[in-house]
């Protein structure tokens, strides 16, 4: 099986040592199905037609125009507020 290492605050792995009876790796490993089967559950699928009459032809070439390194550049700054979103909380959700 692959393993995986990662870091945590001081303050929690002080909270964890107080509980040596439960598994912590396997507290993350489904923690992190849990979130993985959240994330391809909500993915909503449409095809480009339905997303063009959904946003307007005018906003679709107006968003081809844009260079693939500005997607990256956008990518990463939401993934990265994503996981400051995320981290130390819960994965739920809120409309």
């Amino acid at each position: 099986m692959p393993t995986m290492t990662l870091s945590i605050p001081p303050d929690l792995y002080r909270r964890m040592k107080k509980h040596p009876e439960i598994k912590w790796s396997e507290v993350a490993r489904k923690a992190i199905a849990e979130y993985l089967s959240e994330l391809e559950n909500s993915r909503i699928e449409m095809s480009m037609e339905e997303f063009r009459k959904l946003l307007g032809d005018k906003l679709i070439r107006d968003i081809e125009s844009v260079p693939d390194e500005a997607y990256e550049d956008y990518y990463k700054k939401a993934r990265d507020l994503e996981w400051e979103r995320t981290k130390g909380g819960s994965t739920t959700r809120t409309s």
